[in-house]
């Protein structure tokens, strides 16, 4: 009776053992969800030089993020340049794999790959567009990382004509 008891014990705990095991191991392979409604933080953010005319190009101001199982879809309103209300949407897959969005100036075509940890999330976008009949290709870097689950910094690269530009976007969440 008392080896039967034994063997029941050692059963339980051989079988709870494996039914934590998925957990272990989903909380160490976890990424970071960047859903929710996220408010701009000047006081938090770094602008740089982008920041002294006012304009925030494709970062800053308030934004929703949904973030669902291999897509992030990023919802911005701000005010455009003649006072009208402009929403944009971008989406953006998860894998590595290339995403298209269309822009005002044309189309944006993205990759965004996680870090090794899944804590950061980095966002390369291509942009090529004609201004003034000359051809232009610009690339953007953006790291999205959680500070806490109510603070985010996005930290954006952008390369253009006048060189390097890095900006440190924070946002609190709503």
């Amino acid at each position: 009776m008392k080896k039967n008891v034994t063997m029941q014990i050692l059963s339980l705990t051989v079988m709870l053992a494996f039914l934590c095991m998925p957990l272990a191991l989903n909380a160490q392979g976890s990424k970071s969800n960047f859903s929710g409604k996220w408010a701009f933080n000047a006081e938090k953010s770094e602008l740089g030089q982008q920041g002294q005319g006012g304009r925030m190009g494709m970062g800053g101001g308030d934004f929703t993020a949904t973030q669902e199982a291999n897509l992030l879809t990023v919802e911005r309103t701000r005010q455009g340049r003649d006072g009208q209300t402009v929403n944009t949407t971008s989406k953006y897959t998860l894998d590595g794999k290339e995403s298209v969005n269309t822009m005002g100036m044309g189309e944006s075509k993205s990759t965004a790959t996680w870090s090794a940890d899944g804590k950061s999330l980095t966002i390369v976008t291509k942009m090529a567009f004609e201004r003034d009949g000359q051809s232009m290709e610009f690339t953007t870097t953006e790291v999205w990382t959680l500070n806490s689950p109510a603070s985010l910094t996005i930290t954006t690269t952008r390369n253009t004509p006048n060189g390097e530009v890095t900006t440190k976007m924070a946002y609190d969440k709503k």
